[in-house]
């Protein structure tokens, strides 16, 4: 929520509670993410009231992820077009196929 921009730099997050029903997951994962961003400056817990998106939350959380494409899933990425022979510059100026066939 915070990477596709409902929720910006101040805003509360919803409760674990709300998170784990709406999503389907184990409120303990849930709570194990929020220690997670908060370790890592994303968010912080406002004793009593809540959690909330820290100020620069969001550009954070964006360094974090964009380093996280760069080293583990951009070289997988480069493999299988090279694997495939693909031309990287095609590849970038082609549509999008809309066909979900695999």
């Amino acid at each position: 929520m915070i990477l596709d921009s409902p929720l910006h730099d101040g805003d509360p997050l919803p409760s674990v509670r709300t998170i784990a029903s709406d999503y389907r997951l184990n409120p303990l994962t849930v709570l194990r993410a929020f220690q997670m961003l908060e370790d890592e400056g994303v968010i912080e817990k406002r004793r009593g009231i809540g959690m909330f998106v820290r100020q620069g939350g969001r550009e954070r959380l964006l360094a974090l992820e964009r380093e996280v494409f760069r080293t583990r899933h951009w070289p997988k990425i480069l493999r299988t077009i090279s694997r495939l022979g693909l031309d990287p510059t095609t590849l970038l100026n082609s549509p999008p196929n809309e066909d979900k066939t695999p």
